[in-house]
């Protein structure tokens, strides 16, 4: 087969301080690097162009379909799907080369390792956290309601797993988690409706917190990463509890 040539897609609103990071690792590895922006306020778009970036911009409809928009948009089939705030390894890169050069699969899923905080998280269910993010876009598509979105393969293809580490620089401070926590639990809670999914019961609001925590503290490790196990663990269960109480007083306004 011969080398195939690679876009690289990043989705962006407000990302001066991720951007440049994220983009200056990509040298080498794409042909074409396209950024599709959802009207950032910030330099955001200035500072992508000025690491050569053709920028599109387009409002936001939600990550699945953003991200369906920007696959779409993309000069070539074979696509590095990007966030703002993830960076290339050295040893991903070379992954990344080598499969260029030698493409067997339907896709491939990279290994993403956060930093928290300033602390890398190893345990605690955050690592490796495997994401299908380099794909041949006619194979599949990005799916999803609210949260969560990922490319689906078509049945029958398979995704191989490339060497190597996609830096995930998520959050600098607790009160930052916090912050993004409250909207996204808001999001799960809508989602969860659309679903048809809202009755809630003691067991969702105590029961399922607590496991949650027992289970990504202790049964996943997350006491070894010392302060960042802990402030995630005890985050990530308080998001169970104010994602069904907010099903919860959902339900109870509709129903009234």
């Amino acid at each position: 087969m011969l080398p195939v040539s690679l876009s690289v897609v990043v989705i962006t609103f407000n990302e001066e301080q991720n951007i440049v990071r994220c983009l200056g690792a990509l040298q080498g590895i794409a042909d074409e690097v396209l950024v599709v922006d959802s009207f950032s306020t910030d330099r955001t778009v200035e500072l992508a162009q000025q690491q050569g970036a053709r920028v599109i911009q387009h409002a936001f409809e939600g990550y699945v379909q953003q991200k369906n928009f920007a696959t779409s948009q993309a000069r070539y089939d074979y696509v590095l799907q990007l966030d703002a705030d993830e960076v290339l390894t050295e040893e991903l890169r070379q992954s990344i080369l080598a499969v260029k050069q030698d493409w067997q699969q339907a896709g491939y899923t990279l290994a993403r390792l956060t930093n928290y905080c300033g602390f890398w998280v190893r345990h605690g269910g955050w690592y490796p956290d495997r994401k299908l993010r380099l794909y041949n876009r006619r194979l599949g598509q990005w799916q999803g309601l609210l949260l969560h979105e990922h490319f689906e393969l078509e049945t029958g293809d398979v995704a191989g797993e490339l060497k190597g580490d996609l830096l995930h620089y998520s959050y600098n401070s607790v009160e930052e988690h916090v912050s993004q926590l409250n909207r996204f639990t808001s999001i799960a809670a809508d989602e969860l409706w659309l679903r048809g999914r809202w009755k809630v019961t003691l067991f969702h609001l105590l029961l399922k917190p607590w496991w949650k925590f027992m289970y990504g503290y202790f049964f996943r490790l997350g006491f070894l990463d010392g302060f960042a196990g802990l402030s995630i663990a005890v985050i990530s269960a308080w998001g169970v509890f104010l994602k069904f109480a907010k099903l919860k007083l959902r339900s109870k306004d509709t129903t009234a």
